[in-house]
């Protein structure tokens, strides 16, 4: 009786039990496969764009470790970087300190709204110098590696970063066109530094240049979304070995051990099991859905998501993080900006040219913020949208119209408006668009929520 009951226990129960064993493991491969693609997705993205704006957006004259002054605003041929500003000249540099500290130096006495965030390989921020931070007085900043250990001048400050290579995506606010000679010479007064160098006269020799052979035509966003599996993960592998993970992201690497990765050790995509790499590959399609689809979340008020929680900084919110990169890659801590994106009129509708709008700010309830503000059009590709009259976007630094009762409506739509009105015209295209609207050093306000902006609403 005990043998037949053991035969039927193990025909009815214990072989069933290894087919759902094997579903469980594989479901769980999926997962883990799923969470490893969205994990590295930042990494991966800032790797591209950094070989693509150097020799492609940037010039020839681009290297790792000198800044590269823009001296004009990006226009709608632009696409290095998706969703870019027109508010602020940029003053950029890739930085590789695996070697030796980099010093930033700012020069005293600049009283002209900037920052400087310093950005890791993981598009976290992990200071930023500034008119907020660090007031008008300028000074020396020392870029250290994670490996670095040394002594540094006196009057030099210690900032370590997380990673050997990282990015500084510098901003000096910049009123419009006529502004730029005065913006250029504050530009020329940043500089960075080899710390084996610090203090002579003479500037180092540019760095290594990158390599030809990288797709220089192809925006970094499509290569990365265009990548297999295979190519995905042994970039990101390679770059794990100079820019280790940070100390709270053991969990996950714990489980990204258990399908074969490593971080820091080689990794070889055609050695692992076909089900493991199966699970790649669909697990990258996985991630990457979930990473468009995080876009539409956030706090949603009056048709905007606004995002206060984990920007800039993002600890283990990896799908914050994922999402932030892709529809906005170098996004500042909230204290320097907040970005309230809106994709949806007050009809709950997508944004179309065919239609117009009307952004309605009272006259008590104008962004609030210490810096200044803009509203800024993009395509539906997130980039800058072409218009006839060049106008990107349009903010507190216009001379825009107000209202006889000082409020204010900023007019959105294809075709130009009357005469009178078009000072407070943002062109849109003529298909789909979506906006973004810039606070620099919001007030608390919007940190808190207390505001928030009104609904664009359609003009019927």
């Amino acid at each position: 009786m005990k043998r037949t009951c053991l035969s039927l226990l193990v025909a009815g129960f214990i072989i069933p039990q290894f087919g759902i064993g094997r579903a469980y493991a594989e479901d769980r491969t999926l997962e883990i496969a799923t969470e490893a693609y969205i994990y590295a997705f930042p990494m991966v993205l800032m790797e591209m764009t950094r070989r693509v704006a150097f020799e492609g957006a940037m010039g020839s004259a681009a290297a790792m470790n000198q800044f590269t002054h823009l001296r004009a605003f990006p226009d709608h041929n632009f696409s290095a970087v998706v969703r870019p500003n027109v508010d602020t000249l940029y003053s950029i540099a890739y930085f590789d300190v695996s070697e030796e500290p980099l010093v930033l130096t700012i020069p005293e006495g600049t009283d002209r709204y900037h920052m400087m965030p310093m950005i890791d390989m993981w598009t976290d921020v992990f200071a930023c110098p500034g008119t907020r931070t660090t007031g008008s007085a300028g000074g020396h900043f020392a870029i250290i590696g994670p490996r670095w250990s040394g002594e540094l001048p006196a009057n030099v400050q210690r900032i370590r970063s997380p990673t050997s290579v990282g990015w500084i995506i510098g901003r000096t606010k910049t009123n419009g066109v006529s502004d730029y000679e005065t913006v250029h010479a504050i530009q020329d007064g940043y500089r960075m530094t080899p710390l084996s160098h610090f203090g002579q006269p003479a500037s180092p020799p540019l760095a290594g240049r990158v390599e030809s052979s990288f797709d220089l035509g192809t925006p970094p966003l499509a290569q990365v979304e265009q990548m297999s599996a295979e190519e995905y993960f042994e970039l990101f592998a390679k770059l794990l070995v100079e820019n280790p993970p940070h100390e709270m992201d053991w969990p996950i690497l714990a489980r990204l051990r258990r399908i074969g990765f490593v971080a820091g050790e080689p990794f070889d995509f055609s050695t692992l099991s076909a089900g493991v790499r199966d699970a790649l590959e669909r697990g990258a399609k996985a991630g990457l859905e979930l990473i468009e689809d995080q876009g539409q979340k956030g706090s949603f008020v009056n048709g905007w998501v606004i995002k206060t929680e984990t920007m800039g900084s993002y600890g283990t919110a990896y799908l914050q993080r994922a999402n932030v990169a892709r529809i906005g890659l170098g996004a500042n801590l909230v204290e320097d900006a907040v970005y309230p994106i809106t994709i949806w009129d007050d009809q709950g509708e997508p944004y179309d040219g065919s239609r117009a709008y009307r952004l309605h700010f009272e006259a008590d309830a104008l962004p609030p913020v210490q810096g200044f503000w803009s509203l800024t059009m993009y395509n539906d590709e997130m980039y800058l949208a072409d218009n006839p009259i060049a106008r990107y976007a349009i903010g507190d630094r216009d001379k825009l119209r107000f209202n006889g009762d000082g409020s204010l409506d900023i007019l959105i739509q294809n075709e130009p408006p009357v005469e009178e009105r078009r000072s407070n015209w943002l062109p849109a295209p003529a298909g789909r668009f979506d906006m973004v609207l810039r606070l620099y050093w919001p007030a608390r306000d919007v940190l808190t929520g207390d505001w928030v902006p009104p609904a664009v609403k359609r003009i019927e």
